[in-house]
């Protein structure tokens, strides 16, 4: 017995007859287009890039680096001679005036020495007074004596020699008048020089010189007795006492150290790449790192005539704007910014948006990538004056121009620039 044929569901033309089927077809085409699609889309799609405008502002350039207060002179203090230690006038960190006592050492002995010169020189010039007021009219005296004493000789003579003439006298009595006219004239010659003598030097030069000798037997006694006691050369600070009292010291032993009194300087050992920025004249900002709440001004004075080889640093000089505060101390570190360039208004970028490395001490050039028709395009620029973290920019830009800051963004790339400002942080470039 035979079976009944059934019809075939697929019908006479297959799977590819089915309106169902041609319909998944038609799907799978469908998804495959959308998917090239969004490819290309995606392939060509512009990247977002973070951007910045050039815009203009102030800009001021600094240098910071560690100083330290230098002492304007060091001076230590020592006595010229030995002996013990009666006072010490001052203490470490005590300011001084020129003249003023600092050590006193036990000087009795210096004392009586100055008395004995001192002593010595008045009986030497009570001599000299002595000769002056005596000695000389006394000589004058004796002169007008001896020649009132020649004279009557000499008339004596005369008359004995016309006696003699007349045989009154014998020829005795003649010698013996000459006779008695030499002595009386040998008489009248010494006190004549005794009297020269006492006018032009002689005793009265001696006198003199006894108490010239005196007088300097007595600065002598004062200068020995004025070494017993340590004076202050200068004004100055106190920075270090090494004696007590009672204590024995060796003349030439350094007792004291004083810091002379002058104008306060700041020193800066600065790295010598800098040293193009840094001008006599430009203003400084200091802190103490102790005192950092009390700032004050300075200003450079003078710039290292040699370069540290080792250090390869150049030695600046900064003197303070006005009286030094109270708390400065010397060799106190501190803290210095000095300003080296200034703009009132100055076309600004960040440093972030040069290509490769931003180096201050090179020529300035640079370059930048700007969003110029939907793509990223290198620009050459011409750049002024560079702090830590910005750029000025003279030439190169125009104001408006969307600046790329994305380093990994190649020339020729097709970008869509985001900006970044205070006013619409997200803002597009278009």
């Amino acid at each position: 017995m035979s079976m009944p044929s059934v019809p075939s569901p697929m019908g006479p033309t297959g799977p590819a007859s089915s309106p169902w089927w041609r319909q998944r077809r038609t799907l799978w085409w469908l998804l495959l287009a959308v998917a090239l699609a969004g490819g290309a889309w995606l392939r060509w799609r512009p990247a977002e890039v973070s951007a910045v405008v050039l815009r203009s502002q102030p800009l001021t350039r600094t240098l910071q680096f560690t100083a330290r207060v230098k002492t304007p002179a060091r001076v230590e203090l020592g006595s010229t001679v030995t002996g013990r230690v009666w006072k010490v006038a001052v203490n470490e960190g005590d300011r001084v005036q020129a003249g003023a006592i600092l050590v006193m050492l036990e000087a009795d002995e210096a004392r009586a020495n100055l008395q004995q010169a001192r002593a010595a020189l008045v009986q030497a010039e009570a001599k000299l007074a002595s000769q002056q007021a005596l000695s000389l009219p006394s000589a004058q005296s004796a002169l007008a004596q001896a020649d009132a004493n020649l004279l009557a000789a000499q008339r004596d003579l005369v008359r004995t020699q016309e006696l003699v003439a007349q045989r009154f006298y014998s020829t005795q009595k003649l010698d013996d008048s000459q006779r008695a006219v030499d002595v009386a004239r040998a008489q009248r010659d010494a006190a004549r020089a005794q009297v020269q003598a006492n006018q032009r030097g002689g005793e009265r030069g001696a006198a003199e010189a006894q108490v010239a000798s005196a007088r300097a037997a007595v600065e002598v006694a004062q200068a020995r007795l004025d070494q017993t006691t340590l004076r202050a050369p200068a004004a100055g600070r106190v920075l270090l006492r090494t004696v007590e009292p009672g204590q024995i010291v060796q003349a030439g032993k350094a007792l004291l150290t004083l810091a002379v009194q002058g104008r306060t300087e700041l020193l800066a050992d600065v790295d010598e790449r800098f040293l193009a920025q840094l001008q006599v004249g430009q203003t400084a900002r200091v802190l103490a790192d102790a005192y950092p709440t009390q700032p004050f001004s300075a200003h450079v004075d003078r710039l290292g005539a040699a370069v540290d080889a080792q250090a390869g640093s150049v030695e600046v000089t900064f003197v303070l704007d006005a009286a030094p505060p109270a708390f400065l101390r010397e060799d106190m570190t501190l803290s210095i910014e000095v300003v080296t360039g200034q703009r009132a208004q100055a076309r600004v970028l960040p440093l972030r948006a040069l290509r490769g490395a931003a180096d201050a001490t090179q020529p300035a050039r640079g370059s930048v990538l700007v969003a110029e028709g939907g793509r990223a395009v290198l620009r050459e620029l011409t750049l002024g004056l560079r702090t830590l973290d910005q750029a000025e920019v003279l030439a190169g830009l125009k104001d408006g121009e969307a600046v790329l800051l994305d380093a990994t963004v190649q020339p020729g790339q097709r970008v869509r620039a985001v900006l970044a400002s205070p006013a619409t942080p997200n803002a597009t470039a278009p």
